[in-house]
């Protein structure tokens, strides 16, 4: 899938209305992690090196049509400037006519935050008068926001169509890194997925177990195909009405020669808030306490995990394989982060912000071959579906892209 870039547009002189990313995670007006913010740099830096002046929107958080200081974009914008060095204004709002005054003093190599679209509903019913407004701040429409891709909402989608628009640098990172992945072409495959819930991820499940050539299960998910398979789970996690799935994704995956594993140890506790008597336990040997529950894998998991994915040539992690952010169920994450670490020749892609924080916690990132800044959007782009906010962009050559 080959969209318009960037790359292919006359940026000199124009104002450029730049779609980003910007949902960090925030704790009273502290950003606690700014990777997205990074990851938007290079974009900026390019439009601003090529003559653009540019208009940064973006969602953050819920704040559900309503301004809500929880959900402001200062802090957000405040970093951006850090990260780009520079000094950058931040709008009153993200429409309106102060917004829009701002944006047409803009001068070249300058750059403006407009404040949180999520204050007006409108953004998420992907309003075309809402969209139109958003227009009218700018000459060229550029979405670098992978992770709100798979939203049609105005910001994503309807402004899209109404200016000469494309892809960001990150955008097309993210699509050369999928993309392959998605269309059955990035060679062996291996699949490990943590995380929660099996319904979540149902579809994916369902998809690579046709593709993949190994899918490696564990998390709190990983407690479901237990069940099904009629190991004891105790008081741990589980879908209990997503059993029958569970042997159905097993059925599927043995039919088309997919190795899928589960683990065969863990670490249990009473519950998250007494790692002092987390233990381990091995499938088989002794037996699980109904009050007790399934934390993280064990080391067992982790080397049967790492061996059967390291003859791979691509592996997909999505989700962390136990409850990482207590140190005393750390183990099994921060084991496999390292395993995959060690692949020197291997194109290993990490998808889900719990699993980048994972690998960020674990000062791995550099070791990876790509880190997607997409949760949701990957898995579904992954899974073969069509995501609005790339559907809409313009293909390579169109003239919908030209000024």
């Amino acid at each position: 899938m080959s969209k318009m870039s960037i790359r292919d547009l006359d940026l000199a002189g124009k104002r450029v209305l730049l779609r980003l990313d910007l949902n960090v995670p925030m704790d009273a007006g502290r950003v606690l992690d700014d990777t997205r913010v990074r990851a938007s740099v290079p974009t900026v830096k390019y439009l601003l090196e090529h003559g653009a002046s540019v208009v940064v929107c973006s969602h953050l958080g819920r704040p559900k049509g309503e301004r809500n200081a929880a959900f402001d974009l200062t802090p957000a914008a405040i970093r951006l400037a850090r990260a780009l060095r520079m000094s950058v204004r931040m709008a009153p709002d993200c429409i309106g006519d102060v917004t829009t005054e701002m944006a047409h003093e803009l001068k070249p190599g300058e750059v403006m935050v407009l404040q949180n679209l999520r204050f007006h509903e409108e953004e998420e019913e992907n309003d075309d008068d809402f969209a139109a407004q958003l227009a009218e701040l700018a000459e060229i429409y550029v979405n670098d926001a992978f992770g709100a891709a798979h939203r049609a909402h105005a910001s994503t989608h309807a402004v899209a169509t109404m200016l000469p628009a494309a892809g960001g640098l990150l955008l097309d990172r993210e699509l050369a890194a999928l993309e392959p992945i998605r269309n059955g072409e990035a060679g062996k495959l291996g699949f490990i997925c943590g995380g929660a819930k099996v319904s979540d991820k149902l579809a994916l499940l369902e998809r690579l177990s046709e593709i993949a050539d190994v899918i490696a299960i564990g998390g709190a998910m990983a407690n479901t195909f237990l069940l099904a398979r009629g190991l004891p789970t105790g008081a741990s996690l589980l879908e209990q009405e997503m059993v029958e799935a569970a042997n159905e994704i097993s059925a599927i995956a043995q039919d088309e020669s997919c190795n899928l594993l589960i683990p065969t140890d863990c670490v249990i506790a009473h519950g998250a808030d007494e790692p002092p008597r987390a233990k381990p336990l091995v499938f088989g040997e002794e037996d699980l306490p109904d009050e007790w529950q399934i934390l993280d894998v064990g080391p067992a998991t982790v080397e049967a995990f790492a061996e059967a994915v390291k003859e791979c040539d691509t592996i997909v992690w999505n989700g962390p394989l136990g409850l990482f952010e207590r140190e005393a169920f750390s183990g099994g994450t921060r084991a496999m982060a390292e395993a995959l670490s060690k692949l020197e020749d291997t194109n290993t892609v990490i998808c889900g912000g719990e699993t980048a924080a994972a690998v960020a916690q674990f000062r791995m990132t550099s070791k990876m071959s790509h880190v997607s800044t997409g949760g949701g959007a990957a898995l579904e782009y992954l899974q073969g579906l069509e995501l609005p906010g790339i559907a809409v962009l313009p293909d390579a050559n169109d003239e919908r892209g030209e000024d």
